[in-house]
């Protein structure tokens, strides 16, 4: 029987989870060399690659001196925290990534106060030592200081440390002797994580994750604890509701980056299962005749609210090929069954839903996907979720890392400050400052656009979920009113030239508009409803010629996560495959 190791791999967002684990790949020479290898050969889809992030958690497999090493790519961000819990319930141990020169961060605590919970044994592996100015020992020690913070047992408290690069591709036990390969690695994997046991018994695995085809329909994914499964045999699915007979149809396990279909998978190993009818994320396949019930996976709660609602603008269906809210309402309740820490809830009317998510980003990442579905929709402003816990309203808090050159330090902390922002922490680090701070999830929504202005784009912020704590006061928010449009029609060089001083426009000569849509940012902080499609009246003695001459200040773009922070209570996000249109609530 075949020893196997199954690890996660966790670490902060961009502390180079995805690299290390394409050089595993490499140096376990899993890829065909004949075929052509891409960078970050995990993040697959195409918002991951776009945005440089992994969003779903990943499985891949290398064989190494005729071990069998599971690995699971999780996502660093902590809006996709929602993965990151379920899938550290298929590892014995994980590998905790930790930048060089940042040390640990928020996110690195996130999952590792998780990982510690679930009783896994750490490797810590200090990455990107070839950076300027960084401190491999101390980054090691402030591991150590957290760990022990975080009440690890003696076990995980004497773990293995590597150092390397991911990038150029090597690992040390000593950063000061750099080697050419990331052996040494792969090495204390297969010493320090402990095997996964073979458990005797009644079959029992728990649904983990899952996977989609449109030939063989939804895939459960996860780790069996105890037992043997086998092809064309009867078992037991425990759901929330009760337990139902099921018969699998195939088995794969995971070989490189793909699946190998077997007759038999026997327990410690990660499959996939085919032919599972009407299972959830959370339910337990066992034996049919005395079937025993995993506890169920239990997720944060969603701290952010959006309106989700049909576009009913005047320029509807003219981009999009899912335009009714009976294609919305598919697609959300659709999205639920592998996102596991977002909520639907109907509302009063029948086109209207209401979202729940981790974040902003969380949300962004869903209303994306759907845009390049071909789905056209209206977002409201996102709303934090306000809890009443023993007779107090309470609102959720969170900590917030900025990194930022020392000139720019006093406007990112006077900018925080004014959203009701705590500083708690304020050291120097390398050439930057580091800051943190304690605030309100609401002082963060619409930050990070006017903190990447205030320090010329040198800040980094990380945000991380902590509790739910009394409400604090009101929160100043954008304080520039709204240009709208009065009239339907083409925007015209002569017309936008001529109210420049009105304020900042969002669109340009020839494109199209339409009567209450948001064409700009008011100088003053009232909402101002101007005309910007009429023409030049022509004479003998005025031609139409001299326009060209006009200098019109380029339009300010939005992104879709800034568009969605930037829109007032009053306000929708017309959200089409080609367009991002702000419009008044009419």
């Amino acid at each position: 029987m075949q020893s196997i190791r199954n690890i996660a791999i966790i670490a902060h967002v961009d502390h180079g989870k995805t690299t290390l684990v394409d050089k595993i790949i490499g140096e376990c020479q899993v890829l065909d060399p004949r075929k052509e290898s891409k960078d970050l050969i995990l993040d697959n889809n195409d918002l991951e690659r776009e945005r440089g992030i992994t969003i779903l958690s990943k499985n891949v497999s290398v064989n190494y001196k005729g071990v069998k090493i599971n690995i699971i790519d999780t996502p660093g961000h902590a809006d996709f925290g929602g993965e990151v819990e379920r899938v550290l319930k298929m590892a014995d141990g994980v590998l905790l990534l930790v930048d060089a020169f940042e040390g640990p961060m928020p996110q690195t605590r996130f999952v590792l106060t998780k990982a510690l919970e679930l009783g896994l044994k750490p490797i810590v592996v200090v990455n990107k030592v070839d950076k300027d100015n960084c401190t491999p020992d101390l980054a090691q020690d402030n591991v150590f200081d957290l760990m022990f913070n975080l009440d690890a047992t003696e076990d995980q408290l004497d773990f293995v440390t590597i150092f390397g690069s991911a990038k150029n591709g090597w690992m040390s036990t000593d950063y000061q002797k750099p080697t050419t390969n990331i052996i040494p690695l792969l090495d204390a994997i297969v010493e320090s994580i402990p095997e996964a046991p073979y458990n005797e018994g009644t079959p029992q695995m728990q649904i983990t994750s899952l996977d989609f085809s449109a030939f063989t329909g939804r895939i459960a994914i996860g780790r069996l604890l105890r037992g043997d499964l086998e092809v064309g045999k009867d078992y037991s699915l425990c759901t929330a509701s009760g337990n139902k007979k099921v018969r699998i149809k195939e088995l794969h396990v995971f070989i490189g980056l793909g699946k190998e279909k077997v007759e038999k998978v026997r327990s410690g190993d990660i499959c996939a299962v085919v032919g599972i009818e009407g299972f959830e994320i959370g339910d337990t396949v066992a034996d049919l005749e005395n079937p025993e019930a995993l506890g169920r996976i239990k997720v944060d709660e969603p701290t952010m609210s959006m309106l989700f609602t049909i576009n009913n603008s005047p320029f509807f269906g003219k981009e999009g090929k899912f335009v009714t809210s009976r294609h919305l309402r598919d697609r959300l309740y659709k999205e639920l069954e592998k996102n596991l820490a977002l909520k639907v809830e109907p509302t009063g009317t029948e086109d209207k839903f209401t979202v729940f998510g981790r974040g902003v980003l969380h949300l962004s990442v869903l209303i994306e996907t759907m845009r390049r579905e071909g789905y056209e929709l209206q977002v409201g402003k996102p709303q934090v979720i306000i809890k009443e816990i023993d007779g107090v309203k309470c609102e959720p808090y969170e900590t917030m890392v900025i990194d930022v050159p020392e000139e720019v330090s006093g406007k990112a902390i006077e900018l925080v400050t004014q959203r009701k922002g705590d500083m708690l922490v304020m050291e120097p680090k390398g050439d930057l400052q580091h800051l943190e701070f304690d605030i309100p999830s609401r002082g963060i929504i619409g930050l990070r656009n006017i903190m990447l202005t205030a320090t010329s784009g040198q800040a980094i912020m990380t945000h991380r979920f902590r509790e739910y704590a009394p409400l604090k006061g009101d929160i100043p928010g954008r304080n520039k009113g709204s240009l709208v449009s009065l009239e339907q029609g083409q925007v015209l060089a002569y017309s936008l030239n001529k109210l420049q001083d009105r304020g900042r426009f969002f669109l340009e000569p020839g494109e199209q508009t339409y009567k209450g849509m948001v064409i700009g940012e008011h100088s003053r902080d009232t909402d101002l409803e101007l005309n910007i499609t009429k023409g030049k009246q022509l004479t003998n003695m005025r031609k139409s010629g001299t326009d060209e001459a006009e200098k019109i200040a380029p339009k300010v773009k939005f992104s879709l996560e800034e568009a969605m922070e930037y829109i007032k209570e009053d306000e929708y996000l017309e959200v089409t495959p080609e367009s991002l249109r702000m419009r008044k609530i009419s």
